[in-house]
């Protein structure tokens, strides 16, 4: 009995241990769900700091845009994202607040080399202001203003097609430098190697467009809506998974849900649909991308202006791609 007894005693006292860990768990457990972003407070040192910024980058003389989102993660970490004036939006795993100075660092990406990016910034009135220090000791001053909303209060409607192509000749658009490589051959746009990027002379806001095209083996090439951001025409390879960096993509933000390249030397379609900040695209038929927001510009955009219209560009700088038909539709 006396040791039936202390058994028993053991498994009670066993029973609680268990019992108090789980209510321990279940305790933690229920603080960490209480922590609701919705009820989040904002410290007041970062919050207005926080949301999108179209900046202005003085790179030598010459004005390039660039563009940095700033979220707060938890309780007091600064996290975000930033693009350059090349290659896609890159994520930042930490910004450093002290004394009303942001700053962080950056690894390249398609620049090459050693050693990060160092963005150094802070609030100037309601604009920002700072220092972007390249990986090989290059420092160049920007600006920044809070990126509009872009939200529309009015169903669109949509006024006449217009042909930006004429199949003849490039009436409608001007090369982007001196390196044109832009001819017009049998009915067909042709950039015959990489060279200019080739803009539309006319400027829109919102808009549905419609293009045919087919590139090479290996080529790559994309189309700027507003000039800003850049849905990407290039060789990806059909089995690839579908990613914000291939085919149909916006690049560096929005990934296609499926990858549906025809592959090179074939006629394929593009439908875009661009009101405000939401775009549809509908690729070869399927729509790939439904309603979705763009963030901010991506690399290779002509200006951070996003609240201006802006025209219609196609990368040429690349590789050679061609195009049989582009035609857009304004909204009224």
């Amino acid at each position: 009995m006396i040791k039936q007894f202390a058994y028993g005693l053991a498994f009670t006292g066993l029973l609680g241990m268990t019992l108090t860990s789980c209510t321990s768990g279940t305790q933690e457990k229920k603080d960490e769900v209480e922590h609701n972003p919705a009820s989040q407070t904002i410290p007041e040192e970062s919050k207005d700091l926080l949301g999108r910024w179209d900046l202005t980058v003085d790179k030598g003389g010459a004005q390039v845009p660039s563009w940095i989102e700033i979220k707060l993660s938890g309780f007091s970490t600064l996290v975000g994202y930033w693009v350059g004036d090349s290659g896609s939006s890159r994520p930042i795993s930490h910004i450093k607040l002290v004394n009303g100075k942001f700053s962080f660092a950056i690894p390249p990406q398609w620049e090459g080399g050693d050693g990060d990016f160092v963005i150094e910034g802070e609030l100037a009135g309601a604009d920002l202001k700072g220092t972007i220090t390249s990986n090989n000791g290059e420092k160049y001053s920007f600006t920044g203003v809070k990126a509009p909303f872009l939200n529309r209060t009015t169903a669109v409607t949509w006024g006449t097609p217009v042909e930006l192509f004429n199949g003849k000749d490039l009436t409608n658009w001007k090369p982007s430098n001196d390196k044109n490589k832009w001819v017009v051959k049998d009915g067909i746009l042709t950039n015959e190697a990489a060279g200019a990027n080739l803009v539309t002379e006319q400027k829109f806001e919102d808009f549905k467009i419609e293009t045919e095209f087919r590139y090479p083996e290996g080529s790559n090439s994309g189309l700027y809506l507003r000039g800003r951001y850049e849905v990407q025409i290039e060789d990806s390879p059909k089995d690839r998974h579908p990613g914000a960096l291939y085919f149909a993509g916006v690049y560096g933000f929005l990934a296609p849900n499926e990858m549906v390249a025809l592959g090179p030397n074939e006629w394929q379609k593009m439908e875009i649909t661009l009101v405000g900040r939401l775009v549809t695209i509908v690729a070869n038929g399927k729509t790939v991308i439904s309603n979705q927001e763009i963030p901010g510009i991506t690399g290779g955009a002509l200006d951070s202006k996003e609240g201006e219209p802006g025209p219609i560009y196609i990368q040429g700088d690349h590789g050679p791609i061609e195009f049989r038909k582009i035609t857009i539709t304004p909204a009224k």
